[in-house]
């Protein structure tokens, strides 16, 4: 039978390929507009690491002026000082740990016909990689006691490995960064990421970092943090004074997999700073906080206000379409008032009738969602376009895929629903009247 009613309602649309035409197109606008903001707003905010996710915590530490706090209402940090970064890593009371800030140095390379240039990098633990879990190619993480060491070594990302070595393994060779020479360790491999959720602070949706070397080596050679650093008192004359200032610029996180090692480690945080408020640091109450990576996402807030706003108007846009969508069945419908009236007289059901044009009203959606999927491709590609921030999270996944799909069967069917009812109220006896 649904084989029967797709016939006919295909042989429908064809007799008025005008008015079919419009209503595809229309609902292939409103699926574009919607589903081209919406992936945008659901890849910003989706979980960027969902297997692990409540395992991950950013270290909050609220060592601000007693005036005033980081950032309203009581917001504490979104980094860590040197002191307190160096000073919870020899603690290591985590599970896995990591101090980390974001380098640039220039790139030397051996092949002559590559000119030197400048490339971003961070500077780690090895536990780094073990907690964001970034695919090796070739190779792997150097080990702690190389973090000890302040080890020249070096982890390459795989675009970098290309430039630099054509794509090979590159494991135990030479790179020069900053005019040392540092031994290749490891490759990654592709690293896609949505969201940079481990360093929100420089760039939520950068790209990864093109090379990884030891923290203890890079704080060797007095190398400041290329990205966001924040103080609100001067800090002492020289690298040293530096370092033991209250000026915050380093990425701390910590691995805790149990809530009661979560626990523990806040209980572990609010002693080390009520002792460091004996050494007259610390001169905000208490205000130590340990977001996992989706409260990190809220807390820095790295879906703008203005992506929802966008996405409300997408969907009130394709509920503009869909009215325009109900008028047009609604007069396609009553249009073949005659042909339903006959129907009926020869025994068709009401029940019959509604299932007939609401399978027509669905080859509408599904015209309309495929034609919607590439408005919607074309949609994200101008939006990589004027945004090259938005790189990564401007794609179609297959997830959405599918929800562009249901989205456009359920709009159709849905804008159809009144237009068949309307139909199937159809008196057979006003339309078979000579």
């Amino acid at each position: 039978m649904f084989a029967y009613y797709l016939q006919l309602g295909l042989h429908s649309l064809k007799r008025n390929p005008l008015l079919t035409a419009l209503m595809v197109f229309g609902i292939a606008l409103g699926i574009g507009t919607s589903m081209t903001s919406l992936t945008v707003f659901y890849l910003m905010g989706s979980d960027p690491i969902p297997w692990k996710s409540d395992k991950l915590h950013a270290v909050q530490l609220d060592n601000w002026s007693a005036e005033e706090p980081y950032r309203a209402p009581n917001e504490p940090p979104d980094q860590v000082t040197y002191l307190d970064a160096t000073a919870l890593m020899q603690a290591s009371k985590a599970d896995l740990q990591v101090a980390m800030f974001k380098v640039v140095w220039p790139v030397q390379p051996e092949n002559q016909e590559i000119k030197p240039y400048s490339a971003m990098g961070r500077a780690t633990y090895t536990d780094f990689f073990a907690m964001f879990e970034p695919p090796f190619k070739y190779g792997g993480p150097w080990d702690r006691a190389q973090d000890k060491e302040n080890a020249r070594v070096v982890v390459l990302s795989r675009d970098t490995n290309e430039k630099l070595f054509g794509g090979e393994d590159s494991t135990g060779k030479k790179v020069r960064l900053n005019e040392v020479d540092y031994t290749v360790v490891g490759v990654l491999d592709k690293w896609q990421q949505r969201v940079k959720y481990y360093d929100l602070t420089n760039g939520a949706f950068n790209d990864p970092e093109e090379y990884y070397v030891p923290f203890t080596t890079a704080i060797e050679f007095k190398t400041r943090a290329s990205g966001n650093n924040s103080c609100w008192d001067s800090p002492k004359a020289g690298w040293e004074g530096y370092l033991a200032s209250d000026c915050v610029w380093i990425q701390f996180w910590v691995q805790l997999n149990s809530p009661a090692r979560v626990a523990e480690y806040k209980s572990f945080l609010d002693n080390y700073v009520n002792e460091q408020k004996k050494l007259g640091r610390f001169p905000r109450p208490l205000n130590n906080r340990l977001p996992d990576v989706n409260e990190w996402i809220v807390a820095q807030r790295v879906v703008p206000s203005d992506a929802k706003i966008q996405v409300g108007l997408s969907f009130a846009f394709l509920i503009v379409c869909l009215v325009n969508t109900v008028g047009l069945l609604l007069a396609k419908f009553m249009r073949k008032s005659g042909e339903i009236g006959l129907r009926r007289a020869l025994g068709a059901t009401r029940g019959q009738l509604f299932l007939q044009h609401l399978i027509e009203a669905g080859v509408i959606g599904i015209s309309g969602g495929l034609i919607g999927l590439v408005l919607t491709w074309f949609g994200l590609m101008a939006v990589r376009g004027l945004y090259a921030d938005l790189n990564n999270v401007a794609h179609l996944d297959w997830f959405m895929v599918l929800t562009a799909i249901a989205l456009s069967v359920s709009a159709a069917v849905l804008a159809g629903l009144f237009p068949t009812w309307k139909a199937c109220q159809i008196t057979p006896a006003t339309q078979l009247k000579t």
